[in-house]
C-alpha cells in the first residue's frame, strides 16, 4: 500500500497556455500522470530538462512559497514560477505531514533573510547568514528535518562539500526511517545512493525511472575517477 504524503499527480493540459513554454519542454510536455511509491524520489537529467520546473510546480501545488521555506513563509521577491502549479493536481495519501520544508538552492539567500525577520523569542533564527553557504545548507537539514514530514530540496549538494552530502545523506535516510517523504532534484551521486529510492529522469524526451548505475550523475563520475588522465587528454590535448 502506498503510505506517501502525495501518492502521485495529474497534469490537466487544458489549464496551459498554447503559448507557454511549458509545451516546449520535452520531458513535461507530454506527461500526464506520475506515481510515487517511494519515501524518496530523485528527478535527475540534464540542465533544462524540466525537473526543477516540475519540482517547484509540486511544492507551489502543496502551498509551499515559490521561493522556499515552511509553509509559513509568505513572501516574493521575484516572481519566476511556471503556471505549472495551476494544472497541477496532487493525489494526497490517507496521512497528513506534520511539517514540510521547501529548499532551494537558487534563492536561499531570501529565506534566510526572511527567517530572520520572521524570528521572535519562541523561534529563535539560526542566523544562516552568520554561516557559510555549506554551513546554512546543513543547518537547514538539521534544524528542519523531523519525523513525518514533507520536504523538497532543489540541489541542496550545492553548497556542500563531499564529506557533508555523506552528512545530508544520513540525515535524510534517518528522517525516511521516521515517516517522512522526499522529493529531491540533484546531480550528486552520493545522495542518489540512498537505498530503495525512485529515481526519474527527465533525459531522452520522457520522465521514465531508472537505475542508479543508469544516471549521468554516476555514469560520469565513474568514467572520470577510472579514465581521469585519458579522459583529460583527449578533452584538453586533443582538442588543441
Amino acid at each position: 500500500m502506498n503510505q506517501q504524503f502525495i501518492q502521485g499527480l495529474s497534469i490537466d493540459w487544458s489549464k496551459i497556455p498554447s503559448y507557454s513554454y511549458l509545451r516546449k519542454i520535452e520531458a513535461i510536455k507530454n506527461l500526464k500522470t506520475l506515481e510515487f511509491p517511494s519515501p524518496i524520489t530523485f528527478f535527475v537529467g540534464e540542465n533544462g530538462s524540466g525537473k526543477s520546473t516540475l519540482l517547484e510546480a509540486i511544492a507551489i501545488a502543496y502551498g509551499f512559497n515559490p521561493e522556499g521555506g515552511t509553509k509559513n513563509y509568505n513572501f516574493s521577491t521575484y516572481d519566476s514560477h511556471s503556471d505549472l502549479c495551476e494544472a497541477l493536481r496532487l493525489s494526497k495519501g490517507y496521512r497528513k505531514a506534520g511539517w514540510g520544508y521547501f529548499l532551494r538552492a537558487e534563492s536561499f539567500y531570501n529565506v534566510a533573510t526572511k527567517e530572520e525577520e520572521y524570528a521572535d523569542i519562541e523561534h529563535p533564527s539560526q542566523r544562516y547568514h552568520e554561516k557559510s553557504h555549506g554551513e546554512s545548507f546543513l543547518a537547514i537539514a538539521q534544524s528542519q528535518l523531523k519525523p513525518n514530514g514533507l520536504y523538497i530540496f532543489d540541489e541542496p549538494e550545492a553548497a556542500l562539500s563531499p564529506q557533508r552530502q555523506l552528512t545530508l545523506l544520513m540525515e535524510i535516510y534517518n528522517c525516511i526511517q521516521e515517516g517522512s517523504q522526499f522529493f529531491i532534484v540533484t546531480h550528486s551521486p552520493i545522495l542518489l545512493g540512498i537505498p530503495d529510492a525512485q529515481i526519474l529522469t527527465f533525459d531522452d524526451g520522457v520522465v521514465h525511472a531508472c537505475a542508479y548505475e543508469e544516471t549521468d550523475s554516476y555514469q560520469v563520475t565513474e568514467m572520470f575517477i577510472n579514465n581521469r588522465e585519458q579522459l583529460l587528454y583527449r578533452l584538453l590535448i586533443n582538442e588543441n
